[in-house]
């Protein structure tokens, strides 16, 4: 989550459309329940002015002292001091006494791997976490995006000598193109293969034009042709795509779903407030890893329940809405009168359909890796009652 852009009093509108933008900037995530109330870190947007918030941690530490005083009738022994630093002193180094025999034994934690949660740098960015969820397994088409992924640790060299890792990452990209293009295209949907054969052409002469813009040392070029090259090994992964990879439970088939993705942008008017303009933040919704909870959202944003909806929560750590005026809780179902509640949806990276109901845990999955992992700027989930 990031600090919220808009101020808290904000007003919201929002219209659906089905489809993945090139460069989408929020991503539907981990989804709780209930389904009405949204709580979002927002981003990327288009707004006139960023305002950062900046948190201290002033921690103290502290000691424990002998306090000295002097004059007659205080209560002070140095006898008594003497004999509370030497206990304090065997506390720390533990030193076998008395003829007693010291043994070490190993300490086993009560919650054994729970810190281990994420191997390796966490990807930060929206775009490449899409990439990465997306239900395919073609192995050479990753081998092309990884290296074109990296060129971001490569740029966060000082100078010019970021160029000499971003030309290692391009030629090994180029090479991996070239290597793999035919398993790569054995991996296309065959409705969509004349399009990805046309994106792997582009692709491969942007990886050109790409090594022609390090070889003029042309630093600032170098970010935006990689934006570029990694839509267009989006649009390929998205081609490889060919239907809904699993069945949705049948308990839920009853409710909206998202099989597939899908955009919401949301219009945010800023109250009183002159110096930000309208701000739109373009949602993507990740119906293959989450498609009841992309589902409904998706459905409310139809109805309309978010237009005109204030921003409940901006503190620093989510802007969060979704909770009407009214004694209503959420969405009142007009089919049955009641308040509509979904399930928590998580899709573990590896397995092949979502977990319902059930934390990872609860499940004692405490290493699991989801696909939809709160690194992002622009995460986007729905609260948990």
């Amino acid at each position: 989550f990031v600090p919220p852009y808009p101020h808290p009093e904000t007003t919201t509108s929002s219209s659906a459309s089905i489809g993945l933008p090139p460069t989408p900037c929020f991503i539907g995530t981990v989804p709780p329940s209930p389904p009405h109330r949204m709580a979002a870190a927002l981003a990327s947007s288009r707004c006139c002015r960023r305002p950062s918030l900046l948190t201290t941690d002033r921690r103290r530490s502290s000691v424990a002292r002998c306090a000295l005083s002097g004059g007659k009738g205080n209560s002070f022994s140095w006898k008594e001091c003497a004999i509370s630093v030497a206990l304090s002193v065997g506390l720390i180094t533990v030193p076998p006494t008395f003829g007693w025999s010291a043994h070490a034994y190993p300490l086993e934690p009560v919650i054994p791997d729970i810190s281990v949660l994420i191997s390796g740098p966490p990807i930060k960015d929206p775009g490449a976490l899409l990439r990465y969820a997306l239900p395919i397994d073609n192995k050479a088409i990753r081998e092309v995006q990884k290296p074109l992924e990296d060129i971001t640790d490569s740029l966060k060299v000082s100078g010019v000598r970021a160029l000499d890792s971003v030309e290692r990452n391009v030629r090994q990209a180029s090479r991996a193109l070239t290597n793999g293009r035919s398993l790569i295209l054995s991996g296309l949907a065959e409705s969509k293969r004349a399009n990805g054969e046309k994106t792997l052409d582009k692709l491969a002469v942007g990886l050109e034009e790409l090594q022609r813009i390090i070889e003029d040392r042309n630093r600032n070029a170098v970010a935006p042709k990689q934006k570029e090259l990694l839509n267009y090994v989006g649009t390929v992964e998205e081609d490889m795509v060919d239907g809904f990879p699993y069945e949705v439970p049948e308990e839920y088939n009853n409710m909206p779903l998202l099989k597939g993705r899908a955009t919401v942008d949301m219009t945010v008017k800023i109250k009183d407030n002159p110096n930000v303009e309208d701000c739109v933040f373009r949602i993507v919704l990740d119906g293959y890893n989450a498609p009841v909870t992309s589902g409904n959202f998706v459905d409310l944003v139809e109805r309309k329940f978010y237009d005109g909806m204030e921003i409940q929560r901006a503190d620093g750590f989510v802007v969060q809405t979704g909770d009407p005026e009214g004694p209503a809780e959420g969405f009142i179902d007009p089919s049955t009168g009641k308040s509509r509640t979904i399930p928590l949806e998580i899709m573990v990276d590896g397995d092949k359909a979502p977990i319902y109901g059930e934390t990872l845990e609860e499940l004692g999955l405490y290493k699991a890796q989801t696909k939809l992992p709160f690194n992002a700027f622009g995460t986007m989930a729905m609260a948990r009652e």
